[in-house]
């Protein structure tokens, strides 16, 4: 191997990120995990859809649970942003960041996303979705509000198809609109009417929380629910993939094969910057799958057997 360049780059040290680094840890390569520090897996209070936790775990140790567990095998794990990454004339990759340049024969983007939060306090944001006041993902935790009273600030075809999702868990659904009026088609109108979920004009703030409850303002007046869903969309962390010249979907994502490769050749991608499903389990089986590919295309370049 040449000196200083690395066999990966991973970059991001959520739930993608780590099941990758674990696995090429294992196949003896020399890897780098560069992580920004804010996986969103880390904000969940208690997740209970995960396999092989039956009472809950909580993202914070599960994050820990799977740094400990690439630390074992080798893997160094750094805190930093890359600011740049640049793919070279001869195949291999330059990433920038605060420790400064490291070389690599293939990198793996698992930069995630970031959701659109509520026009709130960031403190108070923080402390209610710790609380499960604020929740983002129903597929994950819609179980936690079976029979309560919820309410989803979004609008749209976004905010219709998540009241109607959550409306499976409770008949005590609200749409609001985050800004003025709501904003949803004639056809949508009648699937909200229909499955009895009530719709409320904005602005939207949400202005207070105690132990049990959020109270959202809006121009309708006030509104308390057991815990509020904020269905305005995300922000996919792409930047890297297009400064390396890969190609995004129409919704901003990155676009890979079956094997998490992008179009460029040896950057590889995986988790939410490939589909936002907000699933920890489909983040994992994407870093499993990215990190075999990337050893058996680093083993075409060279002998990866023991000496």
């Amino acid at each position: 191997m040449e000196a200083n360049t690395l066999d990966c780059l991973v970059v991001g040290g959520g739930p993608a990120g780590l099941t990758a680094a674990i696995y090429l840890s294992r196949y003896h390569l020399d890897i780098l995990v560069v992580d920004g520090g804010k996986s969103r897996a880390a904000t969940i209070p208690c997740t209970h859809n995960h396999a092989g936790y039956p009472d809950g775990i909580s993202g914070t140790e599960l994050v820990e649970r799977m740094r400990a567990q690439a630390q074992r095998y080798g893997a160094r794990i750094e805190s930093g942003q890359v600011t740049r990454l640049h793919r070279e004339k001869d195949g291999h990759f330059t990433a920038e960041w605060g420790s400064g340049p490291v070389t690599a024969r293939t990198v793996l983007l698992a930069t995630g996303v970031t959701n659109r939060r509520p026009p709130m306090d960031e403190a108070l944001h923080d402390d209610a979705l710790a609380r499960g006041l604020i929740r983002y993902c129903p597929i994950c935790d819609g179980y936690e509000v079976t029979d309560k009273k919820v309410g989803v600030i979004g609008s749209g075809k976004g905010g219709v198809n998540e009241a109607i999702f959550l409306r499976g868990y409770t008949k005590d659904v609200t749409l609001i609109a985050p800004d003025k009026a709501l904003s949803v088609s004639a056809e949508d109108r009648v699937r909200l009417n229909e499955v009895g979920i009530v719709t409320v004009d904005g602005p939207a703030e949400a202005v207070a929380i105690s132990d049990s409850c959020i109270t959202v303002d809006t121009a309708e007046g006030h509104f308390t629910f057991d815990s509020v869903y904020p269905a305005l969309g995300s922000d996919v962390h792409n930047q890297l993939a297009e400064q390396a010249g890969a190609k995004l979907s129409s919704d901003a994502c990155v676009v890979v094969d079956s094997h998490m490769r992008t179009s460029v050749p040896g950057l590889f991608a995986a988790g939410d910057v490939v589909l936002g499903l907000d699933q920890i389990s489909n983040a994992m089986g994407q870093g499993g799958v990215a990190s075999t590919a990337i050893r058996n295309d680093l083993a075409k370049e060279r002998s990866l057997l023991r000496e």
